[in-house]
C-alpha cells in the first residue's frame, strides 16, 4: 500500500521550489528594468548636461573674444592718442627752438663785422659755404615779410633773398639764392625749405649769406652768429 504521506509530501516541495524559482526571476527582470530605467535616466541627463556646457562654452567664448575685442580697441585708441599727443609735443618743441640755416654740411666763411673791399661798410651777417641748390631753411618759424630779386627791396649786392619775421620780434635774412620757393605773407614753420643756395647779386661764390635783424631792413643787423647760440643752436 503506498504511503500517502511521502507522496503528498513530495508535490509539495516542487511547489514550494517553483515558487521560489519565479520570485527569484520576477526580482531579477525588476532589478535588470530598474537599471536599465536609471541607466537611460543617466545617459539622458548626460546629454542634457553636454548640451548645456556646450552651449556655455560657446557663450563664454564669445564674451571672451568680445572683451579681447574691446580691450585692443581701447589699447589701440589709447596708443593713438598717445602718439597724437607726443607728435603735437614734438611739433611744438620744434616750433620753440631755433635750428641752423643750413642742416648739412657747410663751412662758415666771412663772419659777422668782417671789413675790406668787398663790403661798403662791415661784413652784415655770416655766410655758409655751400653749393648752388643747396637747400636753405628758416631758423624758426614766422612769417615772410620780403621775398624776390634785388635783394628782396634791400639792394641788388643781394641777389635773390628773403626777410622772415619771427614772434620774437627778430627778423632772418637769407641772400644769395639761386631760388626763392616762399611768398610774401605766407607762414612758415621751423627748419622748413624755403629756397635754394646761389651766387646771385655781390657774391664772389656760391654761399647762404645769412643775417638776424631787429628790424626788415638793411642797416640793423646784429651778430647772427651770438644770437643762435643764445638761442642754443650749436654751430
Amino acid at each position: 500500500m503506498p504511503n500517502t504521506t511521502t507522496m503528498n509530501r513530495a508535490p509539495k516541495t516542487a511547489r514550494i521550489r517553483a515558487r521560489a524559482t519565479a520570485v527569484v526571476t520576477a526580482g531579477l527582470c525588476a532589478s535588470v528594468a530598474l537599471t536599465g530605467a536609471a541607466v537611460a535616466a543617466e545617459g539622458a541627463h548626460a546629454d542634457v548636461f553636454a548640451s548645456q556646457t556646450a552651449t556655455s562654452l560657446a557663450e563664454a567664448t564669445q564674451a571672451q573674444a568680445q572683451a579681447q575685442e574691446k580691450a585692443a580697441d581701447v589699447a589701440e585708441k589709447k596708443a593713438a592718442a598717445q602718439a597724437a599727443a607726443e607728435a603735437e609735443a614734438k611739433a611744438e618743441a620744434k616750433e620753440k627752438a631755433w635750428v641752423t640755416p643750413i642742416s648739412g654740411d657747410f663751412a662758415l666763411s666771412a663772419t659777422f663785422g668782417n671789413s675790406g673791399d668787398r663790403w661798403a661798410s662791415t661784413h652784415s651777417g655770416q655766410d655758409f659755404a655751400v653749393p648752388s641748390g643747396t637747400e636753405v631753411h628758416t631758423v624758426h618759424s614766422g612769417t615772410v615779410v620780403k621775398a624776390g630779386g634785388n635783394g628782396a627791396g634791400d639792394g641788388p649786392a643781394y641777389g635773390n633773398a628773403i626777410v622772415i619775421k619771427h614772434s620774437d620780434g627778430t627778423y632772418t635774412q637769407y641772400a644769395h639764392l639761386s631760388k626763392v620757393e616762399v611768398k610774401v605773407g605766407q607762414t612758415v614753420s621751423t627748419d622748413q625749405e624755403i629756397g635754394l643756395s646761389g651766387n646771385t647779386g655781390n657774391s664772389s661764390g656760391p654761399h647762404l649769406h645769412f643775417e638776424v635783424r631787429t628790424t626788415a631792413d638793411y642797416g640793423s643787423a646784429i651778430d647772427p652768429m651770438k644770437f643762435l647760440r643764445d638761442q642754443d643752436v650749436s654751430i
